[in-house]
């Protein structure tokens, strides 16, 4: 099965219990990070951003909130989509969420002011590919903003965060879920995800200019960001 299947499928299969587990198993901290990423962006003052690998929507809903006048969600995931809308009917908010491939999306050139991928960007089976895209679908001067979890550079913080997410998240994911092969999964993408350095090396190879990577909390988590 190819990565994007498989993907597609887990998340599928994990989508009625991952926002509460994702907040249990990050501690809440994530939503601070998705604060400073939402608050990137709506500094640009956007009319339109593409929140790419949207999943249930949590990032999307806070871009609306925020005051983003359009907000387009999409992911390869139904079952993330669908319980995305329901959160977004139940806010009142509008926002359009549907499925779509973010290595080939369907969008014409030059659609969207900004671009958003939180936390779904080590998924991707092609990054490359994607980033392009990413590139491709913005307006001149448009901002990307990759949020994603990182993996601690302190030896000790780096052997605590082995311990927590290769030992006790599987375990504790998979008996929430039912699905303990996505909570093993899911730090192993983290730990396999390329440097940050790398990672701004290659959104250049795809056109970006002014690319930088902040770390959060110790580099639990970096974002990225790059303009066109």
């Amino acid at each position: 099965m190819a990565k994007k299947e498989f993907v597609e499928q887990m998340f599928n299969d994990i989508a009625p219990t991952y926002d509460k587990l994702n907040h249990i198993l990050s501690l809440n901290v994530d939503k601070s990070w998705r604060k400073k990423a939402v608050r990137r962006i709506a500094e640009t003052r956007p009319d339109h951003v593409l929140d790419i690998a949207c999943g249930t929507g949590d990032f999307s809903i806070a871009l609306a909130q925020a005051g983003v006048p359009k907000v387009t969600g999409i992911d390869i995931s139904e079952g993330m989509l669908e319980v995305g809308r329901r959160k977004v009917s139940a806010l009142g908010l509008d926002i359009r969420m549907q499925a779509d491939d973010s290595e080939h999306l369907s969008f014409p050139d030059r659609s969207f002011d900004a671009v958003s991928v939180a936390f779904g960007v080590r998924n991707f089976e092609h990054l490359q590919a994607g980033l392009s895209e990413m590139h491709r679908v913005l307006r001149p001067d448009g901002l990307l903003c990759i949020v994603e979890l990182s993996v601690p550079g302190n030896p000790f913080l780096l052997w605590c965060y082995k311990l927590y997410f290769l030992h006790i998240l599987p375990f504790v994911g998979g008996l929430m879920s039912g699905n303990r092969d996505a909570y093993r999964y899911l730090p192993a993408s983290v730990l396999h995800f390329p440097k940050p350095d790398q990672v701004c090396r290659m959104l250049r190879e795809a056109g970006f200019h002014d690319v930088e990577a902040k770390a959060f909390t110790f580099g639990l988590c970096r974002m990225f960001t790059g303009k066109k």
